[in-house]
């Protein structure tokens, strides 16, 4: 008899621990954060110039770039953000016959 109160306060205690130990949901300010700093410090986006949204994780990207390849790794490196549910890639391509 002890040792199944012994037994059921052992799971208890473990329940209550993976409960505490639940991560806490991410918040938007600190997903715009981290989406700021990764594209800032990837040295194929250079995306110090690019505008970043969230909103329940959804984030949204604009501004431009000079190459595909830094509008499709821009997107690449903000999917990797913990708490990003989706990307929205709005960054267009600079058009190079513009300053001519």
């Amino acid at each position: 008899m002890i040792s199944r109160i012994c037994g059921a306060l052992v799971v208890l205690l473990l329940l209550a621990g993976v409960c505490l130990a639940a991560e806490k949901p991410i918040t938007d300010d600190a997903v715009y954060n981290q989406v700021r700093i990764k594209l800032a410090d990837d040295p194929v986006v250079k995306g110090g110039g690019l505008e970043v949204e969230v909103k329940q994780g959804v984030v949204t990207l604009s501004g431009t770039v000079e190459l595909e390849v830094q509008r499709e790794k821009a997107a690449k490196v903000a999917k990797k953000v913990k708490g990003v549910k989706e990307v929205i890639n709005r960054i267009e391509l600079k058009n190079k016959s513009a300053g001519k």
